[in-house]
């Protein structure tokens, strides 16, 4: 009965482009889905936690064609990095995967060659971006001009400064954003989407979901209120998918309408590998999250949903956006063209991954942009991590091994603890159900705190001597308190966390732990060590000066 009651939930985590090295950016926009996946599996529900790297599109061929390879072989080098980089941080993919594999392509074929039967696709001729220097057909963001509205520099998809959307034929002076040469457009026949004709439904779904982040509301109104346009299925591209239609031979399925059915693709042979039931994992009683950046917004809560909703299936449509506003680095924007990055694999190594995880969540950018400073991650691993969690931790356990003969010793539970520890577990929960991972893990650290104010005020140094009694049951406690707080640490920091819930022989079930008096402790470290400050200056000095 227990097993039947479990809940199916797919987090769904955005996929890098996989043209270049992740920075702390792509990072902190992704990061929330690992925590959400912990945490359920914690609770004991069946999640299934997907993502991989998207290889298709001009972008990678461009790269290629740069670097006189293969762009198989540039999404390959960068899919690889991109597992290390992932596997460093600790993100517990149920699977990580890539676009270009055998599994998601032919997944995406067999839902295009229904989606084509839908009355929602169309054929239409279209004049296509291409750029004589570069010899190749450009997707629209790689198309750059003026707005025929504002006049302001635009790309071939959207005006940044008045939020026109656009076509590229629409632009003025047009341009390949590749090598800066003029173009030409080319007539092509193509397959559409009609998503205009989804308005009604489209609208519905999105006023129905008021507990979105404001950024994931505002963005997809604006969307729907500027008008939906229909968007294009196919592309005369070199690199990608193929076109599963007659009359289609060379062209391929455009990237926006293949990298998201990702997420069904992989949950497809999660499932299969473990005998759930993949109609489950879409239906009714399951709950999906989506985890990504601001500017992937409407690929979530518009294009997805257009797909789901034209393939005439039934498919579930999203639940919960979690989606990021932009991180900043020492107040600039990040700029991968300028270098100006911190880019993770080069952290990889150089400090914990823990480190990095809390001050990504505990400076996370959930309601506005946030910054990514050196002093201040460096502040945090020191007052935090080292001063207040690792403090607790190690304290606490070196006084059990040094004058309790290494065991637990024996202890009435603290009323008010108990009842922190049973709020800690009931409001944690709730907050990361909701997206409020900042707050989540600044309520833990307020108990962390609190356990500290309680080992100090219990002064077991002293009452070792003067009141043994009472100092085995302030140790007691507190180890009660460590057992507890590793448990809900463990989504945010599983290294340190389950580090130390492993010390004492737990679980991390979500549920209220109890160490047992007398329970031998194995040999432990100290969590964390101190960073120079000096690291700040030379970490600032590792920057372009931009």
């Amino acid at each position: 009965m227990e097993d039947e009651m479990k809940k199916y939930i797919l987090v769904a985590g955005a996929w890098p482009y996989a043209n270049g090295s992740l920075h702390i950016g792509h990072v902190a926009g992704l990061l929330p889905g690992d925590v959400l996946a912990r945490y359920h599996r914690a609770k004991g529900d069946r999640v299934c936690y997907v993502s991989g790297s998207d290889c298709h599109g001009t972008p990678v061929a461009i790269r290629a064609k740069r670097e006189n390879c293969s762009p198989q072989e540039i999404s390959d080098r960068y899919h690889e990095e991109f597992k290390a980089c992932f596997d460093w941080l600790g993100f517990s993919y149920d699977l990580y995967s890539k676009t270009s594999s055998r599994e998601h392509v032919r997944f995406v074929q067999r839902f295009h060659e229904r989606l084509y039967k839908s009355p929602y696709v169309y054929e239409k001729e279209v004049p296509q971006a291409y750029c004589e220097h570069c010899n190749s057909f450009l997707a629209d963001r790689f198309v750059t001009g003026k707005c025929p509205v504002c006049k302001e520099a635009a790309r071939g998809d959207q005006c940044d400064v008045c939020g026109e959307v656009l076509e590229p034929e629409n632009l003025l002076e047009p341009v390949c954003a590749l090598c800066g040469q003029n173009i030409s457009f080319r007539s092509a026949r193509h397959l559409y989407l009609a998503v205009s004709r989804l308005e009604r439904e489209l609208r519905a779904f999105v006023e129905s979901h008021d507990n979105w982040r404001r950024n994931a509301i505002a963005v997809s109104r604006r969307y729907i209120e500027e008008g939906l346009r229909d968007r294009a299925l196919t592309r005369d591209l070199d690199w990608g998918i193929d076109v599963p239609a007659e009359g289609y031979e060379g062209k391929k399925i455009y990237i926006w309408a293949e990298n998201v059915l990702g997420y069904l693709s992989l949950g497809g042979l999660v499932c299969q590998e473990r005998g759930w039931d993949f109609e489950e994992l879409w239906g009714e009683t399951a709950r999906h999250y989506y985890v990504h950046g601001k500017d992937n917004i409407p690929f979530h809560t518009i294009i997805l949903p257009a797909l789901l909703l034209a393939h005439g299936q039934g498919w579930r449509l999203p639940d919960d956006i979690v989606s990021s506003e932009y991180l900043t680095l020492e107040g600039k924007k990040i700029s991968t063209s300028l270098n100006y990055a911190i880019w993770v694999k080069d952290l990889a190594g150089r400090y914990e991954p823990d480190s990095l995880r809390y001050y990504l969540i505990s400076n996370g950018a959930e309601k506005r942009d946030a910054d990514f400073s050196w002093r201040g991650f460096i502040a945090g691993h020191n007052n935090e991590l080292l001063g207040a969690w690792g403090n607790l931790v190690n304290r606490t356990l070196a006084f059990v091994q040094k004058y309790l003969d290494n065991r637990v010793p024996e202890g009435a539970p603290d009323q008010e603890n108990q009842e922190r520890i049973a709020a800690l577990y009931e409001t944690t929960g709730a907050l990361i159900e909701k997206g409020r991972f900042k707050e989540a893990v600044d309520g833990i650290f307020a108990l962390v705190r609190y356990s500290n104010r309680y080992f100090d005020e219990g002064r077991p140094w002293i009452t070792r001597e003067t009141d043994p009694a009472r100092c085995r049951g302030t140790i007691y406690n507190c180890v009660q308190l460590i057992a507890n707080l590793a448990v809900a640490l463990e989504p945010f920091l599983p290294f340190s966390s389950g580090e130390a819930r492993s010390w004492l022989g737990l679980d991390n079930t979500w549920r209220v732990k109890t160490v047992p008096a007398g329970l031998l402790l194995p040999p432990i470290r100290i969590l964390f060590q101190r960073i120079d400050k000096k690291t700040i200056e030379e970490e600032e000095n590792r920057l372009p000066r931009i």
